[in-house]
């Protein structure tokens, strides 16, 4: 008999834990096991990849206000759900009064308030009265799994670095401290998620994101090259950088014109290269949009840095380029990159706290300094280093980054 499984997230927009649960869906074998998805809303780019075996739960009315503008859902008579958000936010103000000036400023404590708050006042989900084997909270907070959901056991993720936020740990560890397991993504992010909640430590297993190589090959390969050539062009002596994410502060495209320039200062006092330029393309989009375009206008480096905006297929873009960078100021484990490993690019990557754990320093990629000038520096030396860029390639045609072994952990689970 096969196990059933229930599987919570937002939707289905571009965005890193989105394409970790298409690679866990697409994992799991639809022989051993049921997969029911809930979404709050059914939308985001990536809902045609969801494979066809996975039931789709309908969408609900309470699930789908969440997130959406409060004007639409008053509009729409959901006046429960719209004033359990002002509540949230009310709650949040006063608690914003007892921090630092330093903690307000990383402060993510928000979305566990308006959890809190809308969680109790949601109504039951439709086509789940029967208790599952398994029921996985993908993404924060995690009220809805642990409190609209009946399962056997219920693992909640981690996907942030918990050392580059603040958090009301109080709140958050009343609903962590619920769940039967912690699924983390990496040795860095548990370990920074234990310095939170050190109680938790029991609770802790590991399991990598788990990316289909052949998956992202193909759809390397779905863009015609004079498409991609048209955006992405080709010159002599010209190195194509691209990156990959939402335009948001931890990405740090906003210092991305300033590395540019100052990389391309650097090209120039070599003299010795067939390298005399390079170009930036940035696929995204998001709240930071107007502030990276001021930052490129003020820099002067409208022609070197180019915002290609949001594409539902980045890969042939990637594919494209020569190297892959991730400038961020911190991630959790960045799938984008894991993405371009696979594609074979030289992957270049700033020393936020979890690099270490997607790159070997010289052997999968390169990990450059945080600040601006010694990323600049880095980021030129292996521009310039074309021995060193095509030994990493080498390097990476003869690995598996897919992680595909790491669905065995959920088939234990559902066997303890």
């Amino acid at each position: 008999m096969k196990s059933r499984i229930l599987i919570h997230i937002h939707y289905m927009a571009l965005g890193g834990a989105e394409l970790a649960l298409l690679g866990l869906l697409n994992a799991l074998d639809p022989q051993r096991v049921e997969v029911d998805l809930l979404l709050n809303q059914h939308t985001g780019e990536f809902m045609p990849l969801i494979p066809e075996y996975v039931h789709l739960l309908p969408e609900q009315r309470g699930y789908n206000a969440i997130e959406r503008p409060m004007r639409d859902i008053v509009h729409e008579g959901q006046w429960r759900i719209a004033l359990a958000r002002l509540h949230a936010r009310w709650q949040h103000r006063c608690y914003l009064k007892t921090l630092t000036p330093e903690q307000r400023a990383y402060d993510a404590s928000i979305f566990q308030y308006v959890a809190d708050c809308v969680t109790p006042v949601l109504p039951p989900i439709a086509e789940a009265n029967t208790p599952y084997d398994l029921a996985i909270s993908f993404l924060t907070p995690h009220n809805i799994v642990l409190d609209k959901v009946k399962a056997r056991k219920k693992v909640a993720w981690i996907h942030t670095d918990y050392s580059t936020i603040h958090v009301n740990v109080e709140k958050e560890l009343r609903v962590w401290n619920r769940y039967d397991y912690i699924a983390s993504i990496s040795d860095d992010c548990t370990n920074a998620f234990l310095q939170k909640f050190p109680t938790l430590k029991d609770k802790v297993f590991e399991i990598e994101n788990i990316i289909s190589t052949q998956y992202i090959r193909e759809k390397a390969l779905q863009i015609p090259h004079e498409a991609i050539a048209r955006e992405i062009k080709r010159e002599d002596g010209v190195i194509s950088i691209i990156s990959v994410g939402r335009f948001v502060h931890a990405k740090n495209y906003d210092n991305v014109p300033a590395i540019c320039k100052r990389v391309r200062e650097l090209i120039k006092q070599n003299g010795q290269s067939t390298v005399r330029d390079v170009k930036w393309y940035i696929i995204g989009y998001g709240l930071d949009e107007h502030k990276i375009r001021l930052c490129i206008e003020q820099e002067g480096m409208e022609d070197h840095v180019i915002i290609l905006g949001k594409k539902n297929n980045p890969y042939p873009y990637i594919a494209a380029s020569d190297i892959y960078a991730q400038p961020s100021r911190y991630e959790g484990k960045s799938i984008t990159v894991r993405e371009a490993q696979i594609l074979c690019k030289p992957v270049v990557v700033t020393n936020y706290l979890t690099a270490s754990s997607q790159i070997d320093d010289g052997e999968t990629g390169f990990i450059v300094s945080l600040d601006n000038e010694g990323c600049a520096r880095g980021l030129a030396q292996v521009i310039l280093n074309e021995g060193e860029r095509s030994q990493i390639i080498y390097n990476l045609q003869n690995n598996d980054f897919g992680y595909g072994d790491e669905v065995n952990k959920i088939y234990k689970l559902l066997e303890n």
